[in-house]
């Protein structure tokens, strides 16, 4: 099984923590859909013995297009690839974009699957972020949508400047209170070359508080756990029957296939990304050229790729795996390098099972890194 992940480069204004690639700037909306059918179209060989079973729309805002222009996207993958009877097709959205018009019309689309980019139900957490939609908004859009949709999921963002733990908590009470089956929910980032860096900087934000920031993690998870949802994934939690398939897949190491500029594709040999220019990537498409690079994976690399995935999830680094795929050296040395995570109750080992204890989430990709090999003596 594979999925198909399709970017759309486009939002209505820029978020300030975002370092994704996307334009503001609409104009190119038809030309880059034609171009996206087309990359589609020119990769179709590429899964050949393979079924497509989750397509993801991501961004960038994809819910900005209008539902004919997502159905033909679709309608193109079912053209161009073998896709199993019941896909997980899900579509991100914001709630500015989603009016009661457009959830019945999503509704009866072929996308079954809403990843509402929430964030925060206070106006002071998205005005400081610079999100396009506001708190009334937000509870409007999931009202409507839980009348139309059963697979549903929100995003929520904590680690803001300003937000208090009290206020956090009061966010996770209203995300609760609709029911959801999923909610995927992240630290507040600082990525170089955004608006939020360069604010921060200056002193207009505060920076972030790391010890405020693995407080409110833990309240999450308590949380959360204590409702019934299972942390699948350090930032993701979901009912039973109610994991992204699409998500899941890649902590699992499925091959994936990335449509439309900056995406990202894995074959499990290699890795590959489109170019992230809008107008260099609709040119080079018209050309029937793809707009791409790619990085053969050693064996190096994809011991390290699956220790950095797999710590993340309930289930973990098989040992057996380590094993078979890279031999006693690599075993030997995850081993070694564990063994004080473990002595430090941050690590567990349970049979064939390495898995991070609840204490040592928070510190995952830090302990994860530790675990990686730079070079095998």
């Amino acid at each position: 099984m594979a999925g198909i992940y399709i970017h759309i480069p486009f939002c209505k204004q820029a978020c300030f923590y975002c370092d994704f690639h996307f334009s503001t700037n609409m104009a190119k909306k038809d030309a880059m859909i034609l171009s996206i059918e087309q990359e589609l179209l020119l990769r179709k060989g590429v899964f050949n013995n393979e079924q497509i079973e989750t397509i993801y729309f991501g961004g960038g805002t994809p819910s900005v297009l209008q539902i004919a222009e997502i159905e033909q996207l679709i309608d193109s993958v079912y053209r161009n690839y073998k896709v199993i009877e019941t896909p997980e097709i899900t579509l991100e959205a914001n709630p500015d974009d989603l009016s009661v018009i457009k959830i019945k019309q999503l509704s009866d689309s072929s996308i079954n699957r809403l990843s509402i980019g929430i964030q925060s139900f206070y106006d002071e957490d998205l005005k400081l972020m610079n999100r396009a939609h506001n708190a009334d908004e937000a509870h409007i859009c999931l009202s409507e949508a839980r009348k139309h949709f059963d697979n549903i999921s929100i995003d929520l963002i904590y680690g803001i400047p300003g937000l208090t733990n009290t206020r956090w908590e009061e966010n996770i009470t209203k995300a609760l209170s609709y029911s959801l089956p999923h909610i995927s929910s992240y630290a507040l980032t600082v990525e170089p070359k955004t608006a939020l860096k360069a604010f921060i900087e200056k002193g207009v934000i505060p920076d972030v508080n790391d010890e405020v920031t693995q407080q409110q993690f833990y309240m999450l998870l308590d949380q959360l756990e204590g409702e019934g949802y299972l942390n699948y994934e350090i930032s993701n939690f979901g009912k039973e029957g109610y994991f992204s398939r699409n998500n899941t897949a890649y902590w699992l190491g499925k091959k994936y296939l990335g449509i439309g500029p900056s995406a990202h594709s894995y074959d499990g040999n290699k890795r590959s990304w489109n170019i992230n220019n809008n107008s260099k990537y609709i040119k080079s498409i018209s050309q029937k050229t793809l707009p791409v690079e790619e990085e053969v994976l050693t064996k190096t690399d994809r011991y390290n790729e699956y220790i950095m995935t797999a710590l993340r999830t309930i289930w973990g680094v098989s040992l057996n795996k380590i094993q078979t795929l890279f031999g006693d050296r690599y075993y030997e040395y995850l081993l070694q390098q564990s063994d004080k995570y473990i002595n430090q109750e941050l690590l567990l080992m349970d049979g064939d099972k390495l898995t991070v204890t609840k204490k040592g989430k928070f510190l995952c990709d830090g302990i994860a890194s530790d675990l990686f090999i730079i070079k095998l003596k």
